[in-house]
């Protein structure tokens, strides 16, 4: 199909193989491995294989080139590699690319399991990393040196929402040589320009967004040919963080409907975070969106939208988010997003439980502090169900 198609037709058509029997929806090839026609052919593809051709489900399948080809084409990348899940894109686009004695930049406003790769992993293997706030420019700017092989953040921060210049940062870094690695989940591939605007090397958790119903864990990594296919691909293929032909599947449906989903909840969370703005039992809101955010104008830059989470701050700590949490009757209390149920979350507690008071603090984690990732409800159904939640918290 022709590059020049409407993103929304290219999340449904891109990158489709169809078998001999003409099927309209994508082939699930569930086989780990692939027979031939004769033992030269063997060879040959062992050699080197072509488009199209396979030899083992952890080197590449069918179906899972089609999800790679579709999400490349939909992001405006030149290929793309499936993984099993966020976590292993993340580690796999960190660890293929660097050696002891390289150093990283990072926004320290991260998910705890990157930060426990950075720390902990790459610190192992000798890699030095620096965290900056992400926010600063000149921090970014004083941080990168001649050796810094990579510069990492996620372009909108979990959970506190601080949007990343991707531009200015790229320029900083690309003057030292440095790649520029973007954590994309709450921006999704839907509000994405992280590629034109700077980005070497682009991944997402399709866990979030891209599945969108709560039913897979997958990843992806995008960027040039020669970094996925040169750099990352032999790395993922001996170490075994492939996509499963039945989670690629579920990823190309999930495509199928991401633009409609994102921007209905994109809508969604607009009109939620204006309601709760300023409410008596509320500290703050966190949402690109506002105007009251201090990069309001570069999330309308960068994305065109303040994307599908907010989050609240409870005047009354732990025990009003608490109560906040329990008195909820439409969301429910998990530690996703993404989904099409509006999933709410209390960070300190659970997905940023595991690091340092200190370091909650200067991330600006407060014991209020509560993660809503909305969803396909009806909005009147969930400002009436967030607003009855808050009078529940003020009366804790």
């Amino acid at each position: 199909m022709s590059n020049d198609r409407h993103a929304r037709t290219q999340a449904i058509h891109a990158g489709t193989r169809r078998s001999q029997y003409g099927e309209v929806s994508e082939a699930i090839y569930l086989t780990q491995g692939f027979v031939y026609d004769s033992a030269e052919q063997a060879e040959a593809r062992f050699e080197e294989t072509g488009p199209d051709e396979f030899i083992y489900a952890r080197y590449g399948n069918p179906t899972v080139a089609m999800f790679e080809d579709r999400i490349a084409t939909l992001e405006g990348a030149e290929d793309a590699f499936a993984t099993a899940s966020g976590m292993a894109a993340v580690s796999g686009a960190l660890i293929s690319m660097l050696k002891a004695g390289d150093h990283v930049v990072s926004a320290r406003a991260l998910f705890g399991s990157c930060i426990y790769v950075l720390e902990e992993i790459l610190g192992r293997y000798g890699v030095e990393v620096t965290f900056v706030d992400g926010s600063d420019l000149g921090a970014w700017e004083a941080a990168i040196r001649e050796d810094t092989r990579a510069v990492f953040f996620e372009s909108v921060a979990n959970p506190t929402l601080e949007v990343i210049d991707i531009e200015a940062v790229a320029k900083l870094a690309h003057a030292k040589g440095a790649l520029v690695v973007v954590d994309n989940v709450f921006a999704t591939p839907v509000f994405s320009r992280a590629i034109s605007q700077g980005a070497d090397v682009v991944i997402y958790s399709a866990t979030k967004h891209i599945d969108g119903q709560g039913r897979a864990l997958g990843g992806v990594v995008l960027g040039s040919r020669d970094f996925i296919r040169g750099t990352l691909e032999p790395y993922m293929k001996h170490t075994g963080g492939s996509m499963s032909p039945f989670t690629a599947w579920i990823m190309l449906k999930g495509l199928e409907t991401i633009d409609l989903r994102v921007r209905a909840q994109a809508a969604s969370a607009q009109e939620l975070a204006e309601a709760l703005e300023g409410h008596a039992a509320l500290a703050r809101v966190l949402y690109p969106g506002l105007s009251a955010h201090p990069q309001n104008a570069l999330a309308m830059q960068q994305m065109g939208a303040g994307g599908t989470v907010l989050s609240i701050d409870l005047k009354g700590g732990k025990a009003a988010a608490f109560a906040f949490l329990n008195a909820l009757q439409v969301g429910v209390i998990s530690n996703n997003l993404g989904d099409a149920k509006t999933i709410v979350t209390h960070p300190a507690t659970t997905t940023h439980q595991r690091l340092p008071q200190e370091t909650k603090d200067l991330l600006g984690i407060t014991p209020g502090l509560v993660r809503v990732s909305v969803g396909l409800e009806y909005t009147g159904d969930l400002k009436a169900d967030l607003l009855q939640a808050l009078d529940a918290a003020a009366q804790a």
